[in-house]
């Protein structure tokens, strides 16, 4: 009996040794792809953390760059802003032309700084900054060229009008000499127009009836004959003149007496004077004249 079960014992032996051999074999695998899934999974995780660094690398180099540009950016906005204000202060009396072109200007200059002042301002925004800024200098280099053509226009109008100054204080200079010259000449013409009289006489007249007599005799005296002459002038016009009688009285005193047609004139040099009486003398030019003229007793003496 012991010895038909030996083959059996060692059949089975030989089974569980077959068995064992193979649950090693299949561990062996497992280990094995377990090995390489964790070397697989420590690789990504490695690649991936890598990848991660590279990234946040990347990104803060796209920051720093970034805000390199927004620096660069307001630098070139703040020269902008300061040529601008610049050039109004050199010209503070600007023409509608460039006071039109301050509102385009103030208008880009807001946007840009609007741009500039976003902390997460994106490139393509950043890159319209910049083509802004570029628009800004060649509006303000057209702006300049203006504010020149006017200060160049308005060094011309002040050059015109210190020439017009000039030829007008120069005129002015002839004006007043020939004025002053001219008043020469017409006070000249004025006192050699003015007549001259000789040659005074008054005589005492007696009238009876129809007769007239001259007498020296005061009491017999009706009437007063007053005569003159009008020397020739050559200046004085023809036509009439206005001729003025000053008699004095013994006493010194003017006779006047303004009831009678007496009164006052002014003489060439501003003094009012009394005259006995106002003669119209029809006067021709260049000619000596005759004046008689009779004064009644009972009028201006007695």
């Amino acid at each position: 009996m012991a010895f038909e079960n030996l083959p059996q014992a060692e059949k089975n032996q030989t089974e569980v040794r077959t068995n064992t051999s193979s649950n090693k074999s299949t561990r062996a695998i497992l280990t094995g792809a377990l090995v390489v899934a964790l070397l697989g999974t420590w690789g990504y995780i490695i690649y991936d953390k890598n990848k991660t660094k590279e990234t946040v690398t990347q990104q803060e180099n796209l920051i720093a760059s970034t805000s390199t540009q927004r620096d660069e950016l307001q630098k070139e906005l703040e020269d902008a802003a300061m040529r601008y204000d610049m050039l109004k202060s050199s010209n503070s009396k600007l023409d509608s032309t460039i006071t039109s072109k301050d509102k385009e200007i103030e208008e880009k200059r807001a946007r840009i700084q609007t741009i500039l002042n976003k902390a997460n301002a994106t490139e393509a925004e950043l890159r319209e900054a910049r083509t802004m800024i570029a628009s800004l200098n060649g509006d303000l280099e057209s702006y300049k060229n203006q504010v020149e053509i006017l200060q160049g226009e308005k060094i011309e109008l002040v050059q015109q009008k210190a020439v017009v100054t000039r030829e007008r204080d120069n005129a002015r200079r002839e004006y007043d000499s020939a004025s002053v010259v001219i008043k020469e000449k017409e006070d000249m013409l004025n006192v050699g127009s003015t007549l001259q009289a000789s040659n005074f006489n008054i005589t005492g007249i007696n009238e009876k009836g129809s007769k007239e007599k001259s007498t020296s005799t005061a009491k017999r005296v009706d009437k007063l004959r007053i005569t003159f002459d009008l020397n020739e002038n050559l200046i004085a016009q023809s036509g009439n003149k206005e001729v003025y009688v000053c008699i004095t009285a013994p006493d010194g005193t003017p006779v006047a007496v303004e009831a009678l047609g007496s009164g006052t004139f002014s003489t060439r040099d501003g003094q009012q004077k009394f005259f006995t009486q106002k003669l119209d003398v029809d006067y021709t030019q260049a000619k000596r004249q005759s004046v008689v003229r009779p004064l009644k007793k009972g009028g201006l003496f007695s």
